[in-house]
């Protein structure tokens, strides 16, 4: 018995890409865009969980959807943005703490309270 491979039905449908993949991949860019704000990580993780729904949409269609060469490339995108807003956190919560510390010795207030008898 032969085994033929490549021959599709007529009535198959095409191959079309992922949308999910398309979603993500915008999300994923939004988020480095953003990533300096803070406000990336968002959109980051939002593209990392579509990547992930979209892989198992495209190993399950079995070659009616496209866009698995691009998974690796999102999820590059978002993680950077995510490490970004990261650090954006780290570095203003190190210039909060070295702020307080450099006031930690000051006086607690000035002294002008009026005391009313």
């Amino acid at each position: 018995m032969q085994r033929v491979f490549g021959v599709r039905h007529p009535d198959d449908p095409e191959p079309v890409e992922s949308t999910k993949v398309v979603a993500a991949r915008l999300l994923a860019a939004v988020g480095v865009a953003l990533s300096p704000f803070v406000g990336g990580a968002i959109p980051a993780l939002i593209a990392l969980m579509l990547a992930r729904q979209a892989e198992a949409d495209i190993r399950a269609s079995e070659g009616f959807l496209l866009g698995a060469s691009r998974l690796p490339l999102v999820r590059r995108l978002s993680w950077i943005a995510i490490g970004i807003a990261s650090a954006v956190v780290v570095a203003g919560l190190l210039i909060w703490i070295v702020s307080l510390a450099r006031t930690a010795g000051g006086p607690g207030y000035d002294g002008g309270v009026a005391v009313s008898v």
